[in-house]
């Protein structure tokens, strides 16, 4: 099997401020007169990771570890300082609750929004929209603006849509952990169906039981570093007697 993904000694390098500074405007004078401090932060420390079409893969760590930067860096979020990132497919992403949806917009409105910031044509999001409507459950909620929808209904909205076809590359940060049982449920079905008809997958999750139900492989990053990959079993068995 050829690689879809390729992570080649990719360093990912944030500057933050090392000092305190209480307002906006203190800011702003320190950085016009050059006096700001800032400290280098390492995100991401020379990764190397090759991921294979239809393989599915978690990611573990504790917080601050580097997992979502990850993500980012292969949907191209984010530019490596150092190394470099190849994608040889389309990208499905969920990283987070609420992007690419406009909170004003009603639900209905931001279906065909996020169809829209996924490639997908009108027509394609119309002829698409029951099914995605069904699949999300949210059917008497459509007219509502998804700022007043709960974390667990933008997580049902954002992966029906996301999924509404099988993607190349299916990407999700953390989505499946909210919301109740029997949704969880559903959505892990319709990835392991995915994963049937070759889709890659990445997820990122806390959850070890999660990752090892629906992912072959796994890293566990700590500190920007990758510390082990592999079996998902052995590397979350790793990651927990870590931590213990």
């Amino acid at each position: 099997m050829d690689n879809i993904i390729q992570v080649k000694n990719a360093t990912i390098r944030f500057n933050i401020a090392s000092e305190r500074i209480d307002n906006i405007k203190e800011y702003f004078v320190k950085f016009i007169k050059g006096t700001l401090r800032f400290k280098e932060f390492l995100a991401l420390k020379n990764i190397n990771l090759e991921i294979k079409k239809g393989e599915s893969w978690g990611i573990v760590g504790n917080n601050g570890a580097g997992k979502s930067s990850l993500l980012r860096l292969i949907c191209g979020i984010l530019e490596p300082d150092n190394g470099e990132v190849i994608v040889n497919g389309n990208i499905s992403p969920i990283l987070e609750l609420g992007a690419g949806f406009d909170g004003n917009l009603t639900a209905k409105e931001n279906i065909y929004l996020q169809g829209a910031l996924l490639g997908y044509s009108h027509d394609f999001i119309k002829e698409k929209f029951e099914s995605i409507v069904d699949f999300s459950e949210l059917r008497e909620f459509l007219g509502m603006p998804i700022k007043n929808y709960s974390t667990g209904m933008q997580a049902r909205m954002a992966f029906s849509v996301a999924t509404v076809v099988e993607p190349e590359i299916l990407i999700v940060d953390e989505a499946l952990s909210v919301g109740d049982a029997a949704f969880q449920r559903k959505c892990s079905n319709r990835i392991q169906e995915m994963l049937k008809g070759k889709t890659t997958f990445l997820l990122v999750s806390h959850s070890n039981k999660l990752v090892q139900e629906l992912c072959e492989k796994a890293i566990w990053l700590r500190n920007g570093e990758l510390v082990m990959s592999g079996d998902s079993s052995q590397v979350c068995a790793a990651y927990e007697e870590y931590y213990k």
